[in-house]
């Protein structure tokens, strides 16, 4: 015992030295911070960027040193040559750059992960530290040469003791990364090559996120030349899915992340509505690739007979003819629609011009070309007839009447049923969905920006601009600031400089034709066709980490098949890697879901469960009562309120979910609050059900809803019922894995195929 009392006394000292470096980074960074945005942004326009370029990188470096405050060190190797390394979030060194901690992505971390006995890496010791705050208060060592380690203390715990105790831990609304806890088949994923598709397919509980995310994280360090500039782009299935990870980067030392869903992928759309399955399946087909890019044809059309016009006392004509000449034209410029435009008004006018100096009888100078050019351009019936023509139109507005007009959509769906469109028609101003915006990509796409739309925010920018000098001119008469010392201009561009600086991220979340270095897509298998394309746009380097299990799609408009879903848009350029372990689900929990899943016919995965927790599954019956339910109910109702009793903490930590299919999850979820307040007092009831499903620690949700989620313990409500959702089994086998500790199955109807050896148990 003395012995680790030493141990542990030794560790805390270099920990407390680690810290200590980490507070004096801390201070001198923000120092120099404070020096540049006390300079303020005078100077000459290079000297303001460089100023700007400083101040970023000190602000990210501020927000790295402060993202690794919780666990900087968690590992040490003792290698065979007597030399000690630590291993932690980031790298430190000393003033005179030695290496005092090394980041866990860097070559050097690698054995802590990958060695074993058979093949040590020169490892003769791995050791774990654990701790709370700056405080040591466990070690875990594990030796990988006996012999080498001859004559110092081996009497701490060995194997897998930091990874199952962080398994044990009660969960909370936020997910945690597994830096310290990293196992050997996930460090080879995510020290995978950058380039190409890496698709991770693993079943429930095997770290598909968390790889992702360290995965990302890795190549923003390992990559950062290739990676700066661009940035990476993380895709989930949900806003809360990316509230529940939102620290793990951070904590990495990654700030640089766009992190957004497919609902939210084009800036300026807000997708609140909901498609049924069906036809959320017709819009995710390939097929829209080709009825948007006609319905973009549609826009460019001759008109029926010629188009007579009087500009400025001549009698103008807008033959056929021409038209067809100039669309034929700007198509040639292979430019979207509405920058090719451009190509067709011009021309037109060029022509209008022709027949207007033939009227005359003599040809224009080219100052009376310019001049008649802007009349033709400025005449009302010109404008109404070249837009009829050639109409510049938003992508909202082309999608929109797709739906809304029945003869657009037949004109352009051919490929469609008459059942299928009529699926697809709503009012115009209804709210976008998610199965829209893949859609919305492709016109925008095809449309490209409009070019007197950009002229009018040029124009917009140059007025806004002027406002500034005269503000900046009135502030130097009132002030009596003048005297040469500062002219307007210098004052206004100081006001303009004064915004707010945006990063890469921040840039790229603005901008809908930004591209990546990387993609990270999370929950994959739920991705419709559409949305693959839409994604892979963004990655002209076809470089992307894609997680997930074809086990567990829920969505109509998803795949069963990675090759199914990414040939088309990847063709061979992606490569499969499986995880196998399960971490998170407990044996009995993980061994009755994948029972239930092959009895259902689903592409399950292999998977092996980690850890075997006693009386981790229990099935309860509840004896049917009715169309109401209530003795289910309160079979419900008792069974919450003692797991939240056993598994939620004071401190905020443990989480419960009752999981029931989607049209009871109102009542159940009234229900449930009722019944916590009563049982626990109205102010513990009320701050275990918080607003927000990831700071609530008692929860009731649809099984969709858990998606890429966990909790301590489940109530799965009516099993049978949940599989003839719209999800099907892939939804119950979700259900049935979010447990880190028990599941308990409350049902009236009998239990589907799969449960029964259990049961029969």
């Amino acid at each position: 015992m003395a012995g680790r009392q030493d141990e542990l006394a030794r560790e805390q000292a270099v920990v407390d030295r680690l810290y200590a470096r980490l507070d004096e980074l801390r201070r001198t960074t923000r120092g120099r911070l404070a020096e540049v945005r006390r300079a303020g942004p005078s100077g000459s326009p290079q000297n303001r960027s460089e100023r700007d370029a400083f101040a970023t990188l000190y602000e990210d470096r501020v927000a790295q040193l402060d993202a690794v405050e919780d666990r900087l060190v968690f590992g040490r190797l003792d290698l065979d040559d007597d030399t000690v390394r630590y291993v932690g979030r980031i790298g430190l060194t000393d003033d005179e750059h030695r290496s005092l901690l090394t980041d866990w992505r860097a070559p050097a971390a690698q054995a802590f992960y990958r060695a074993t006995a058979l093949h040590p890496a020169g490892v003769v010791r791995r050791r774990h530290l654990v701790t709370s705050g700056r405080s040591v208060t466990g070690l875990e060592d594990e030796v990988l040469d006996l012999d080498a380690i001859d004559g110092h203390d081996t009497t701490h715990l060995s194997g897998e003791g930091a990874l199952l105790a962080s398994l044990a831990t009660r969960r909370t609304g936020r997910m945690t990364d597994i830096v310290a806890t990293i196992q050997a088949e996930q460090d080879r994923i995510i020290r995978s090559e950058l380039g190409g598709a890496l698709v991770v397919q693993g079943g429930p509980g095997t770290g598909k996120t968390a790889v992702a995310l360290h995965r990302a994280a890795y190549l923003l360090y390992a990559h950062r030349k290739v990676l700066e500039r661009s940035g990476v782009l993380l895709v989930g299935p949900s806003r809360s899915f990316l509230r529940y990870i939102d620290q793990v980067l951070p904590s990495l030392g990654e700030t640089g992340v766009v992190a957004t869903t497919i609902a939210e992928l084009l800036p300026g759309v807000v997708a609140t509505g909901v498609d049924t399955g069906t036809v959320a399946e017709v819009k995710g087909r390939l097929v829209w690739r080709s009825i948007v890019r006609r319905a973009v044809r549609a826009r460019e059309r001759v008109p029926a007979q010629d188009v007579r016009v009087r500009v400025d006392g001549h009698d103008l004509v807008i033959r056929r003819r021409d038209v067809r000449e100039a669309i034929a034209r700007a198509r040639r410029t292979h430019k979207p629609h509405n920058e090719a435009r451009a190509t067709f008004v011009r021309e037109m006018l060029a022509r209008l011009v022709d027949q207007y100096a033939e009227q005359l009888g003599s040809a224009l100078a080219p100052e009376d070309v310019a001049m008649v050019t802007e009349d033709l351009r400025s005449d009302r019936d010109v404008r109404v007839a070249l837009n009829l023509a050639w109409f510049p139109i938003t992508p909202e507005k082309l999608v929109a009447d797709l739906y809304a007009k029945p003869h657009r959509l037949a004109e352009a769906a051919p490929e469609l049923t008459a059942a299928e469109r009529r699926l697809l028609r709503r009012d115009p101003d209804a709210p976008w969905t998610e199965s829209d915006v893949p859609i919305l990509d492709e016109a925008a796409e095809l449309l490209g920006e409009d070019d007197s739309l950009a002229r009018a925010e040029a124009r917009a920018r140059a007025a806004e601009r002027q406002a500034e000098l005269e503000y900046a001119r009135s502030v130097l008469e009132s002030t009596g600031a003048g005297g040469g010392l500062v002219d307007a201009e210098t004052l206004a561009s100081r006001f303009e400089a004064t915004g707010p600086r945006l990063t890469t991220a921040e840039r790229a979340a603005t901008d809908r034709s930004w591209t990546y270095g990387h993609v990270v897509v999370d929950e994959a298998q739920e991705l419709s066709p559409m949305a693959w394309r839409a994604l892979v746009r963004r990655v002209p380097t076809r470089s992307l980490t894609i997680v997930g299990d074809v086990a567990q799609t829920s969505s109509a408009a998803g795949a069963r098949s990675w090759a199914a879903a990414l040939d088309p848009v990847l063709r061979d350029g992606w490569r499969l890697e499986e995880l196998t372990v399960s971490y998170r689900t407990p044996a009995a929990v993980a061994d009755a879901a994948q029972r239930v899943a092959h009895a259902a016919g689903l592409p399950v995965s292999p998977l092996t469960a980690a850890r075997h927790v006693e009386d981790s599954l229990e099935l309860v019956r509840a004896t049917p009562s009715g169309p109401t339910h209530p003795v289910l109910e309160q079979e419900v109702l008792d069974q919450v309120v003692g797991l939240a009793r056993e598994f939620v903490g004071s401190d905020g930590a443990g989480r419960v979910a009752v999981v029931a299919p989607a049209e009871r999850v109102p009542a159940l979820r009234r229900a449930v609050e009722s019944v916590l307040q009563d049982a626990l007092g109205r102010a513990e009831g009320a701050r275990l059900l918080a607003q927000r499903p990831e700071d609530a620690q008692v929860v009731v949700v649809s099984p969709r809803e858990t998606k890429g989620l966990e909790y301590d313990a489940v109530v799965l409500v009516e099993p049978a019922a949940v599989a003839e959702g719209p999800g099907g089994f892939s939804d119950l086998y979700v259900a049935m894995t979010r447990p880190t500790q028990r599941l308990v199955v409350v049902h009236e109807r009998a239990l589907p195929e799969g449960f029964a050896e259990r049961a029969a148990a």
